[in-house]
């Protein structure tokens, strides 16, 4: 069975299915149909699927013509590429990579809901031979424990006997010029010796390097120290940030000067908070985990505290400053610059801009935004209220004479120095603008 999926494999003629075709599940299918094996993508949105057969990208970073090489509207074929709705084609698969979201519930748990009900609408039609690898970060034990019980109590086969079961973390860096889905390492472990070397087998076939560790929950735990070691660095120079805030020093100059060092440092900097769908979620992964084992993670829970109080600390010095313009908070006309959760992409998911805008809103701003990436805000159960409003325009910022403006997000296109031209007071938190008296670090 094994070598029957390792030739198909090495003469990519194996089927690859993809269940969530996002930012981290459609790289990925473009990467294995590159390399010519045949894909077939899964998603519950029925949208998506029809726009990547017309070969249209709903992901402002992924050229159109990426999908077009992969989709080809003009000569469709899908013997060779897919997308759809229907679960009950994952036994044409020899491979399903599942790259679903792993949210917090308003009690900051694990919201295993997407990985759970992804094994429900697969499990029925799992076949002998086949392997599934989970990519969503979630804590140690998820593959083993959560997702492969739902599997074999749905088809009735034994993972790791009857069907191969691993877990490979994605990496996924959206608009990183520098690495791409080919060219990042990718950890893989398997639920047994069999399961992983399908698995790498699988993933050598596209990406430049694989790194095999001795099981999913190893794999697992690889990809959240990765993020928790953001999260702490953030944390830190968030609250250097404030320290050095009170001392009259620029936190930006000193890290650009401790960067100088060519050994012993790494830069990290500071922000309105953590935003995107990885640090500011899956350091909670690991605490409620370690809490079913006695154990309190005291530094990891320290740092989103930390980072969590960003907002109110950005707001807090917003206050400030408008006061020693002589004017209140509420009632002031505010533009929030930036609503995506970093430069560059189009990506909201945990903005910290949303906190901003709803701690300004409670304050009795009127708020307005803008950015070019993120021209209309989506619906999102989080933050419903807002849903529908509409980007200023560049042109329309001067003549909306705003009391200030707050960068939250600094992306490359925006000339933030112009900015501080045509606002009377920006409270600047990504070191965005250069030093003017009207511009206030936060």
């Amino acid at each position: 069975m094994k070598d029957a999926l390792l030739r198909k494999l090495h003469s990519h003629d194996a089927k690859i299915g993809v269940v969530g075709l996002g930012y981290v599940g459609l790289p990925l299918l473009i990467e294995f149909a590159k390399a010519g094996f045949p894909v077939l993508g899964f998603d519950t949105d029925s949208q998506k699927n029809a726009k990547l057969k017309r070969g249209e990208s709903y992901i402002r970073h992924i050229d159109p013509a990426r999908i077009q090489t992969v989709f080809n509207p003009s000569a469709p074929d899908p013997r060779r590429a897919d997308a759809t709705s229907d679960f009950s084609r994952a036994a044409e698969c020899d491979a399903i990579l599942i790259c679903v979201p792993t949210p917090l519930t308003e009690h900051r748990d694990p919201d295993l809901s997407f990985i759970e009900a992804t094994g429900k609408a697969l499990g029925p039609h799992i076949r002998k031979g086949q392997l599934i690898v989970l990519e969503s970060t979630t804590y140690p034990g998820t593959t083993d424990e959560i997702l492969a019980p739902i599997l074999e109590q749905a088809c009735g086969l034994k993972a790791g006997h009857d069907f191969f079961m691993a877990f490979s973390p994605e990496r996924e860096d959206p608009n990183n010029a520098q690495f791409r889905t080919a060219t990042i390492p990718k950890v893989v472990g398997g639920m047994n010796p069999d399961s992983l070397a399908v698995a790498q087998a699988l993933y050598d076939q596209v990406i430049t390097r694989t790194v095999p560790v001795s099981s999913c929950r190893a794999a697992e735990a690889t990809k959240l120290v990765e993020n928790i070691f953001r999260c702490v660095n953030i944390a830190l120079v968030n609250e250097l940030k404030i320290v050095f805030t009170e001392m009259g020093i620029d936190i930006w100059e000193v890290i650009n000067a401790a960067s100088t060092k060519p050994f012993g440092f790494m830069p990290f900097y500071p922000g309105p908070g953590l935003g995107g769908h990885c640090i500011p979620i899956d350091p909670f992964y690991l605490t409620w985990k370690a809490r079913q084992y006695g154990v309190v993670t005291k530094f990891i829970e320290l740092a989103g505290e930390i980072n969590t109080s960003m907002p109110k600390y950005v707001v807090h010095r917003a206050m400030e400053a408008l006061n020693q313009h002589g004017k209140a908070l509420k009632g002031s006309r505010t533009l929030l610059v930036g609503l995506a959760y970093k430069k560059n992409v189009d990506d909201d998911r945990e903005s910290p801009t949303y906190i901003l805008w709803k701690e300004l809103l409670r304050h009795g701003a009127q708020v307005d935004y803008f950015d070019p990436f993120c021209p209309v805000v989506r619906p999102s159960r989080e933050h419903a209220d807002l849903a529908g409003m509409r980007s200023q325009t560049w042109d329309g910022i001067a003549a909306a004479r705003y009391d200030m403006a707050i960068v939250s997000t600094a992306h490359d296109q925006v000339d933030h120095n112009a900015l501080a031209g045509m606002v009377d007071l920006v409270v600047d938190t990504r070191g965005a603008c250069a030093p003017a008296p009207n511009v206030i670090k936060a």
